[in-house]
């Protein structure tokens, strides 16, 4: 059966956006780029919140991203690669290929979805992370935990409820950025 991999980016104080809604204080470099690209590479479906998608999108839709660089162009075509399963309440069409929407979370047809398939999924997106984590879906999480306190923000993490966890990997950067690599537990 393929994992549920809730990945994120979070600043050392925990959050993925700022007090502003903003997330341009990732430090990502050429190595933490490649890192990520090669942990996309292993995906097959990408569970995003609206929001998340969105951003993401721009990477099969601004061909300009992907001209960047070899890097971008590589991390373009992992992203293209895989299926997107967008879960929104307000939007009503997708603009890449192999996505497709749905209203809400089914804790049932993710546990569908983790048994067919043949690669790791991952959750994006703080508040659909959020009530994967309730569902008890999330088999591994991957903090990318970058050297900034923003003081505020959306939190990285499930707030209310507890998840315990059991650290399987680490590394780091040479720009302060550390991957930490979890399993969830079961209670």
């Amino acid at each position: 059966m393929a994992k549920l991999i809730y990945v994120t980016n979070v600043s050392l104080d925990g959050y993925i956006e700022d007090e502003r809604g903003a997330f341009d204080w990732f430090p990502i470099g050429d190595e933490v780029f490649a890192f990520h690209t090669d942990l996309l590479r292993s995906v097959g479906t990408f569970l995003y919140g609206r929001r998340l998608y969105e951003a993401m999108a721009l990477w099969e839709t601004d061909r300009a991203l992907a001209a960047q660089s070899d890097l971008a162009a590589d991390f373009a075509n992992a992203w293209q690669a895989a299926s997107k399963v967008v879960y929104s309440t307000s939007l009503t069409e997708v603009s890449t290929a192999d996505t497709r929407i749905e209203r809400r979370l089914d804790p049932a047809a993710v546990r569908e979805l983790k048994a067919a398939a043949s690669s790791d999924l991952t959750v994006g997106g703080a508040n659909l992370a959020t009530q994967a984590f309730g569902a008890g879906l999330v088999d591994e999480c991957q903090l990318m935990v970058l050297p900034v306190v923003v003081g505020g923000g959306k939190p990285g993490l499930p707030t209310g409820m507890r998840t315990d966890l059991e650290l399987l990997d680490e590394r780091r950067f040479r720009n302060g950025v550390v991957h930490l690599r979890y399993r969830t537990l079961a209670r």
